[in-house]
């Protein structure tokens, strides 16, 4: 990126509305990716799908979200960070209504990749703005925002289950007039493409090419792992729990309690993140994520320990990103790309555990599980190594 912003107390990149504006964006997000799969049974009966076709919308969702996040940082050095929120609110708009009113299924899911570019730029666009835009409160305000992820995810599928899933064109028209709304609502975003310089009292490691490159490859290691298990716990924890003798009904409340600790954890971490590194806040988070995995071997203990998984992995995502951040100011591109890796890890995680558990059983999905966790705090320690300012030499 060609430009550096270091906000100050005079100068942040946010303006309290434009702060608020944000979060709900971050809601939005939240809401219409969880949309898509309470929609299915609708979208089966209005354009006679198979199970497997009617969720290819998810999946054209996340393409153009990968898609988006790499091509709005590609033009970020070159446009304001107004303009590019106020492109991807645009596309999210579209791409909602296009879903909502298409009349056929090959146009829905145009629609459904149109409104993933559009995704992609706002999931991009302001974790690189917060990561950056309010001083020491960053890493706070970056799990403040993530925790309104959450809370769409819950309201979606409300919406969804409100207007029933045979209206589900209402429940994405919905979100189409919100993204419309928030287009409006970025007069208080400041500045032009934004990076943060490392803060004073932690150095970026050796300016070397080799090193950079271990730096970001273990950051990317992280966030596909992190991302894996955060997508496994949410996919398999029903039929594991369902399997070891819970009711359906328990299984799945206790998969909504998951999600709704995640959303919980991003809040409480926040007076936390004001005291500590993010670093040392990661690895304390990776050593609790893998305790409770390997609590829910124990079945009585498993819908308490996949709580506590959620509560460990809410401040994962975000807080990384300042870390990174810190760690990596002169590799401008290094958050698209790991945003990128933890959409491609939510993507092929589920699937590739289910080979895993195809072969061992559905009692084998905490010991996934926990490797993918323990490799997760491997990954972190040798971060924590890589980033660490080396001790000045005494003559």
């Amino acid at each position: 990126m060609t430009d550096t912003v270091i906000p100050t107390a005079a100068g942040r990149l946010f303006s309290r509305p434009a702060a608020v504006a944000s979060c709900v964006a971050f809601v939005l997000i939240g809401m219409i990716q969880a949309l898509y799969g309470p929609a299915v049974p609708g979208l089966r009966a209005e354009f006679g799908l198979t199970p497997s076709a009617a969720g290819l919308g998810l999946s054209l969702h996340f393409t153009g979200g990968v898609a988006g996040v790499l091509a709005f940082n590609a033009v970020h050095a070159r446009i304001s960070n107004r303009l590019l929120l106020s492109v991807s609110y645009g596309l999210m708009a579209a791409g909602a209504a296009g879903f909502a009113l298409a009349p056929d299924w090959p146009l829905a899911l145009t629609s459904a990749f149109l409104g993933g570019l559009g995704f992609g730029g706002v999931d991009y666009g302001l974790n690189q703005l917060f990561a950056v835009g309010f001083g020491d409160r960053s890493t706070a305000m970056l799990n403040v925002l993530n925790a309104h992820f959450g809370i769409g995810a819950v309201l979606g599928p409300a919406l969804i289950a409100w207007v029933g899933p045979d209206h589900y064109p209402y429940a994405f028209g919905v979100c189409a007039v919100l993204a419309g709304v928030l287009v409006l609502c970025t007069g208080g975003v400041r500045g032009g493409a934004a990076q943060s310089a490392a803060p004073a009292d932690r150095a970026a490691p050796p300016s070397g090419g080799g090193a950079l490159s271990r730096v970001l490859i273990g950051f990317l290691v992280l966030y596909i792992l992190n991302v894996a298990v955060e997508a496994g716990v949410g996919g398999w924890e029903p039929t594991h729990l369902e399997t070891v003798g819970f009711s359906a009904t328990v299984a799945a409340s206790a998969t909504s309690v998951y999600w709704l600790m995640m959303t919980a954890g991003r809040f409480l971490v926040v007076p936390v993140a004001l005291r500590y590194a993010p670093e040392r806040i990661l690895a304390v988070c990776a050593a609790g994520m893998t305790a409770c995995l390997l609590l829910a071997l124990m079945p009585a203990a498993a819908p308490a320990a996949y709580a506590g998984v959620g509560l460990f992995i809410a401040p994962v995502f975000p807080t990384g990103l300042t870390w990174l951040n810190s760690a990596l100011p002169q590799a401008g591109r290094a958050g698209a790309w790991v945003i990128a890796a933890s959409m491609f890890g939510g993507v092929a995680a589920p699937p590739l555990l289910g080979v895993g558990i195809e072969a061992s059983g559905i009692h084998a999905v905490p010991w996934l599980l926990t490797l993918l966790s323990a490799a997760s705090l491997v990954a972190t320690v040798q971060l924590i190594r890589l980033t660490r300012r080396p001790s000045p030499r005494v003559p």
